[in-house]
């Protein structure tokens, strides 16, 4: 079986320094601290891939150099390369970036059509727009998450499921799926505006509890519940003096309303709560400002992303597993509405089997001004 692979090498940069994207801010990236993370994880399924003695039965059509072509090459993995230009790379704060751009990305699926049986791609949701905009739904394709956001309903849950979806693929096990591809306006997202649509529709291999959902709105007859618990919570919080990491979506921006902060909606803020007054020490923190608070034994506040059902690992790699392994479990708030739990539990995927090691088995929900759920974490 052929396989396509297109890598984004710059997907993911900008998450642990709260850019909250990558597109048209690498420089901006490196300068605070962030370094490539595509293809550390696009080895993580190579291995896993390798793990199930699959890779033999697969021959890989990638791209040249930081595309595919370096990564495949670390493992005995038969593959080819399309080598449609010559990369090139700039130095930049000693971090090697390469020239790559969503064209490349286009170019690459295009060559793949009716070469491939499915398109492995590693990058986010504007990488998804990429490959979509090229193929239309003529290719079945499968993300390996890489990136800051992946809303779309086009991902598996982490790259090590990337490849149990695949080796199910081999077996000719999977359902296949029309998929949406949705994504922001990023620019925006950055100012605390979310600008979403869809961009198109894609045909997924879809293996139950391996494949993401789509990103969802929250139900209007939740929205008034959802008021209730966040004023419990915040006073909750104004009764227990500390530091806090609040983390982000419309459910903890309530809380962080009621406790009178200017916080962000789409960011993590680092509180203190003395005498019963909450005080911004830290807007739209990065992992490294976090890194800074942890030995204030700090208490982390997050909700779950609905349809996602990810605690950790979409859209807050703020929380990096550094941080989080510096934080006890029963530190953490998680605060939800019914809707965002109906599923048979929540996700975490930090890149480091240890740190999520930690975080699964089961943790408690609030779901309500009076109530708690307890729900498995996986």
């Amino acid at each position: 079986m052929r396989v396509g692979l297109i890598i984004n090498p710059i997907a993911g940069m900008g998450g642990k320094v709260a850019l909250k994207g990558t597109d048209g801010v690498v420089d901006e990236a490196v300068r605070r601290g962030a370094r490539p993370v595509a293809a550390d994880l696009v080895r993580l399924f190579l291995a896993e891939l390798d793990h199930y003695g699959k890779a033999g039965k697969i021959e890989f059509l990638t791209g040249p150099r930081p595309l595919g072509e370096d990564v495949l090459k670390e493992f005995d993995i038969p593959f080819e390369v399309i080598g449609h230009r010559e990369i090139g790379y700039r130095v930049l704060d000693g971090v090697e970036i390469p020239d790559t751009t969503s064209e490349d990305t286009k170019e690459l699926a295009r060559r793949m059509l009716g070469k491939v049986d499915l398109l492995l791609f590693a990058g986010g949701d504007g990488t998804a727009r990429d490959v979509v905009e090229a193929i239309d739904e003529n290719l079945p394709i499968l993300g390996i998450p890489t990136g800051v956001k992946m809303y779309s309903g086009v991902f598996a849950t982490s790259p090590e499921d990337a490849a149990r979806v695949l080796v199910e693929f081999l077996h000719g096990s999977v359902k296949l799926e029309e998929r949406e591809v949705r994504d922001i306006d990023e620019d925006a997202y950055r100012h605390d505006e979310v600008k979403a649509r869809t961009y198109g529709k894609a045909i997924v291999p879809v293996v139950e509890t391996l494949v993401q959902g789509s990103k969802e709105r929250l139900p209007l007859d939740e929205e008034e519940e959802l008021e209730a618990i966040a004023e419990a919570v915040a006073e909750e919080i104004l009764e227990r003096d500390g530091v806090y990491f609040l983390g982000s979506g419309s459910t903890i921006k309530r809380i962080k309303d009621r406790l009178g902060i200017d916080g962000t909606l789409l960011g993590v803020d680092v509180v203190e709560v003395r005498d019963g007054k909450a005080e911004l020490l830290v807007k739209d923190a990065a992992e490294r400002d976090l890194l800074h608070f942890t030995d204030r034994g700090p208490k982390i506040v997050v909700t779950v992303i609905g349809g996602l059902g990810f605690l950790f690992g979409r859209g807050n790699q703020q929380f990096s597993a550094e941080v989080l392994r510096r934080i006890p479990k029963e530190n953490i708030l998680v605060v939800a509405t019914p809707s965002k739990i109906a599923g048979s539990a929540v996700r975490v995927y930090t890149g480091d089997r240890e740190v999520d090691e930690k975080l699964r088995g089961y943790i408690r929900v609030r779901v309500s001004p009076w109530m708690e759920r307890v729900v498995r974490v996986v």
